[in-house]
C-alpha cells in the first residue's frame, strides 16, 4: 500500500483520517495474505479518499503564492516611491 504524503495527511479531516487509517490497515492485511488484487481495490479507494485533501493543499499553495506576489508588489511600489522622493 502506498501512503500519501505527510502534508496531505495533515489536511485530512478527522473522519477522513480515520477512514484512511482503516483502509490502510485492511490493505496491509490483504497484502500480507498476498491478495494483491483486493489490495489494489483498497488502494484505489484511498486515492479517491485523499483527493479533497490534495485540493486543500493546492489551495494553500495558491494562497501562499498570492501572498508572496502581493508582498513583492508592495516592495516594488515602496522602491518606486523612494526613487521618486530622491529624484
Amino acid at each position: 500500500m502506498r501512503h500519501c504524503s505527510v502534508q496531505v495527511r495533515g489536511l485530512l479531516t478527522r473522519e477522513e483520517l480515520d477512514r484512511y487509517n482503516a483502509l490502510m490497515e485492511v490493505g496491509s492485511y490483504l497484502e500480507s495474505q498476498e491478495r494483491y488484487d483486493l489490495a489494489y481495490t483498497i488502494q484505489q479507494e484511498v486515492d479517491i479518499l485523499i483527493l479533497p485533501a490534495i485540493e486543500r493543499l493546492k489551495d494553500k499553495g495558491r494562497a501562499r503564492d498570492r501572498a508572496t506576489a502581493e508582498y513583492l508588489e508592495g516592495l516594488r511600489k515602496q522602491e518606486q516611491e523612494d526613487d521618486e522622493e530622491e529624484g
